[in-house]
């Protein structure tokens, strides 16, 4: 993590022009993003390719996030003017309101057509990062599984228009991440959730700053799932993380931790909620 990450692969370039060659005919934008992380997993480039496009932010994996910091990020957006609907594609939990939501946004232009006697198709497309479950939505949307899903970033791919219930299309859209990260914190929150593959970070450096990040945020769950006796206040990240694969036993010739085992274990154990529900962020580290 120590150099600045910045990449765009090719479908990334191509899913950028996917956008804005259809977003003419789209009459609302969903964008789906990671509750655990409501700033950092937001795309900014879309902001510049969607405009004055009525939007729609869907807040995923809210059963894994802190409900008390998901209600602050959703007055957060409230006092900005954007209607953010906190879901769980898992759980299910806000997916019916979520095209109810959207068409509420275009409610003149559905009514001005039914006065001049046309049924009108809502005609929407979703937007995200990859890995935050659009297209999990999007099968909970049809009730079926029509679209590929995955736990890696990257697995959807090119142009589907799904016809959904209630009068609606949508036009799904592969995950598209900016081009670099000036800010490495916010790169680090993408890849604590795995919105950035794992092949491309030191796995093992990036438990130590998540370590530290518990540490000062969630440090009773953090000692309740790994049955620390101590206070870990004054811990170093690569000290907690020791700590941790010491307890779970992952001790190897000579005494010593297996750190690289300890890393995968915290990484995988915050992505699937086992250490508590926890997000990453909240609004008033944007003033920092």
């Amino acid at each position: 993590m120590q150099n600045t990450l910045q990449w765009y692969p090719g479908h990334m370039a191509k899913t950028r022009r996917l956008i804005e060659d259809n977003l003419k005919m789209i009459d609302v934008v969903i964008e789906i993003l990671d509750a655990r992380i409501p700033f950092s997993g937001r795309n900014p480039n879309f902001d510049d390719i969607i405009k004055n496009k009525p939007r729609l932010l869907v807040m995923n994996k809210s059963d894994l996030s802190d409900p008390k910091r998901t209600d602050m990020w959703i007055e957060w957006y409230k006092n900005r003017g954007i209607r953010v609907i906190p879901i769980s594609c898992t759980t299910g939990q806000g997916i019916n309101t979520v095209i109810n939501e959207a068409r509420e946004l275009v409610r003149d232009k559905i009514e001005r057509d039914a006065e001049r006697g046309r049924t009108r198709t809502l005609k929407l497309m979703m937007v995200g990062i990859p890995n935050v479950g659009k297209s999990s939505l999007i099968n909970r949307l049809l009730g079926k599984a029509s679209t590929k899903t995955g736990d890696k970033p990257g697995v959807t791919r090119g142009k589907q228009w799904l016809k959904i219930k209630g009068d609606a299309e949508l036009l799904d859209t592969p995950g598209i991440l900016p081009p670099k990260f000036e800010d490495q914190e916010l790169a680090k929150r993408l890849a604590y959730t795995g919105a950035i593959k794992d092949e491309i970070i030191n796995r093992e450096l990036l438990a130590y700053s998540l370590c530290e990040y518990l540490r000062d945020n969630y440090p009773d769950e953090v000692i309740t799932r790994y049955k620390i006796k101590d206070s870990i206040a004054d811990l170093e990240g690569y000290e907690l993380l020791e700590l941790i694969g010491r307890r779970r036993g992952f001790v190897i010739s000579g005494g010593e931790v297996d750190m690289e085992r300890a890393a995968n274990m915290v990484l995988d154990e915050l992505r699937a909620a086992t250490i508590g529900r926890i997000t990453l962020e909240i609004p008033s580290d944007l003033c920092k």
